[in-house]
């Protein structure tokens, strides 16, 4: 398992350099000036000039890089002489827009998409596991035949669909709950539930639908196997044959699916977000993209695609303790 484990973590530092490099350039070696974004309509060449410099644009795209790659660690110093400032490490670059550190504006927008994530995917696996299981011993019955046309209907309707339903006849007309004002549970912990219980609702009916039949499927795979008619034939009891033979069996495709989407969740629900005025990852990447602020939409998209391969990393290392044949492969 060790040898395994080590195996994934090169391969996830390798995927980080590439990331990296592929996301700095992406943005960085575009044809605009960001120099011309830092300032107004009175822009003069000198004011450019002096601003390119502070930003460390005029030095080669590898020094420039370099240079990023080093403030994540050990922090960054941006401009010369009196107009020197320093960024913090972890530095992920600094929006002169907003003057702000783009790692804090990151740190105050993380909480907000990570409660939103979280609480959205407990509520799916719960829900989607629990109905895939009930359909699936259900096989054939009214149940199983009810629980998967609720299931289509629910995979079926887009989020910024279901979201604008539920903002509109839970708050607007039939006034069940405050329009959202996001405030942090650790401050008013029954306004925050009111705030985010749409919100989760709002994911979790598109994702509950989707593992109601992935769980349901699987079961009845499972269920079909040589071992389980073993099992049975030995004489354990059914429920035995169930958790410790099927549902485990069947679980690796569920953490898989799981780990990545809770990973693409972290990395910001953006349409969940917009909708409901929860200042996350998502609004941040929205409000940088509509003001072409480069240092942000470079950290944004960063964080978010670290989220996926740290998953994956996650991901892989249940699937070889749930199932010991990939540790092998």
């Amino acid at each position: 398992m060790f040898p395994y484990i080590v195996r994934r973590i090169f391969v996830m530092i390798l995927m980080l350099t590439i990331l990296s490099i592929v996301t700095f350039l992406l943005f960085n070696a575009v044809p605009t000036d960001p120099a011309m974004l830092t300032c107004g309509k009175t822009c003069t060449p000198e004011i450019v000039a002096a601003n390119r410099i502070r930003l460390g644009l005029d030095q080669p795209l590898y020094v420039q890089y370099i240079e990023w790659i080093k403030g994540i660690f050990v922090g960054r110093t941006y401009g010369s002489g009196s107009a020197t400032f320093n960024c913090s490490t972890p530095c992920l670059g600094y929006s002169f827009r907003n003057g702000e550190e783009v790692t804090t504006m990151i740190l105050n927008a993380l909480p907000v998409t990570l409660y939103l994530a979280v609480g959205a995917f407990v509520l799916w696996m719960v829900v989607g596991i629990w109905s895939g299981i009930v359909a699936a011993k259900n096989h054939g019955k009214w149940q199983d035949r009810a629980i998967m046309g609720i299931s289509l209907i629910g995979y079926s309707l887009p989020v910024f669909f279901v979201g604008l339903l539920l903002l509109i006849f839970v708050i607007v007309r039939w006034n069940v709950l405050p329009y959202p004002n996001y405030e942090s549970p650790l401050k008013d912990p029954a306004a925050f539930f009111q705030t985010m219980i749409l919100p989760w609702a709002t994911l979790a009916i598109l994702y509950a639908a989707y593992y109601t039949r992935l769980t349901r499927s699987q079961m009845l795979e499972t269920m079909g196997e040589d071992y389980i008619r073993t099992a049975r034939a030995k004489g354990l009891p059914e429920r035995v044959v169930f958790r410790k033979h099927a549902f485990r069996a069947g679980l690796t495709p569920i953490v898989t699916s799981a780990g990545l989407d809770l990973a693409g969740l972290l990395g910001g629900a953006v349409i969940t977000e917009y909708i409901f005025s929860l200042p996350g990852l998502g609004r941040l990447a929205i409000g940088a993209v509509t003001e072409y602020d480069l240092p942000t939409i470079t950290a944004t998209v960063l964080v978010a695609a670290v989220f996926v391969i740290v998953a994956n990393l996650i991901v892989d290392i249940l699937y070889a303790a749930i199932d010991p044949r990939v540790r092998l492969s």
